[in-house]
């Protein structure tokens, strides 16, 4: 029988998290952020952790893949997945029902669409600290765990050397592909509707701190580059702190980005629909007709 899972997505700005912990408190629900961001501490304005939405009138819902992790580590839609399988399996195990909540399409993907994910990345900080070594040394780390070498080209070159670590690594470790089943629930507002809350609520976050934000990032070890990669808030205000942005070049290049982001995000759910991914669109306020729509999923 297919484990059933509730997800609630849509574009930024929307107001995706409030509109989730609404329900997920109704339907005796956690919560598990579907977020390439969010995943780190130390950047709660710029990625729109909203923490304080998970506090209801009744107490606390529990959320997951949040704040696990410092910035400088490595995280990638892999390690999403089988962190995702964990969480799920622990959310049902407690009887409860899993809400898998946010606006990362390929993170959302891959657990809808079941992606098979491969589960070595030869550009990770393992493949560049095993690069440091000696070959010597790399033979005898692949040797410990693969002791029977079938392709001995695998211990000449020092290239096949890592590879062959990293996936000897990995053997075993295949993540479990739990048969689910999800309802769909995307929230939707008027193209320019969504136009003014990203401005207005990019305001809001600059009032907030969030250049200050990003100044501590940089004052606890997070590289320009880092920042960069990071994209979007933590890209432009660290230009802006790197003095290669003007404060009104930085916000007028971070609103537009911000805007073709939410462009982005909707051509990602366009194209899940025509892979055939149901999704039921409403507005942040109609959390009757998505409540109609849970109860029946789960009472079914």
């Amino acid at each position: 029988m297919s484990e059933k899972l509730i997800t609630i997505l849509g574009p930024t700005a929307v107001g995706k998290t409030k509109f989730a912990v609404d329900l997920a408190e109704k339907f005796n629900g956690e919560i598990i952020s579907a977020d390439s961001r969010q995943v780190y501490k130390h950047m709660n304005i710029g990625t729109g952790k909203d923490l304080k939405d998970y506090h209801t009138t009744i107490g606390i819902v529990n959320y997951h893949l949040i704040d696990i992790l410092e910035p400088w580590e490595e995280f990638d839609l892999y390690k999403f997945r089988k962190e995702f399988v964990k969480v799920f399996n622990d959310i049902q195990s407690k009887g409860k029902n899993p809400f898998l909540v946010g606006g990362s399409g390929m993170y959302i993907s891959s657990v809808i669409q079941n992606y098979n994910i491969p589960p070595v990345d030869f550009n990770s900080t393992r493949y560049k600290e095993l690069y440091e070594l000696e070959e010597s040394e790399l033979r005898k780390i692949l040797l410990i765990l693969k002791p029977e070498q079938h392709n001995v080209t695998d211990l000449i070159r020092k290239e096949r050397l890592i590879k062959a670590i990293l996936v000897a690594e990995q053997s075993g470790q295949k993540m479990p592909q739990p048969d689910l089943v999800s309802l769909n629930i995307g929230i939707l507002q008027s193209r320019d509707l969504i136009k003014k809350n990203i401005t207005t609520r990019l305001k809001i976050r600059l009032d907030e701190g969030m250049i200050d934000e990003v100044r501590n990032l940089l004052k606890i070890g997070v590289t320009f580059e880092k920042l960069k990669f990071f994209g979007l808030e933590y890209k432009f205000i660290g230009m802006y702190l790197n003095k290669e942005l003007n404060y009104n070049d930085m916000y007028q290049q971070l609103n537009s980005a911000i805007h073709q982001f939410a462009k982005r995000q909707m051509t990602w759910f366009r194209k899940m629909e025509k892979e055939g991914v149901t999704i039921y669109w409403v507005s942040p306020g109609d959390k009757s007709y998505a409540s109609e729509l849970i109860s029946k999923f789960i009472n079914g």
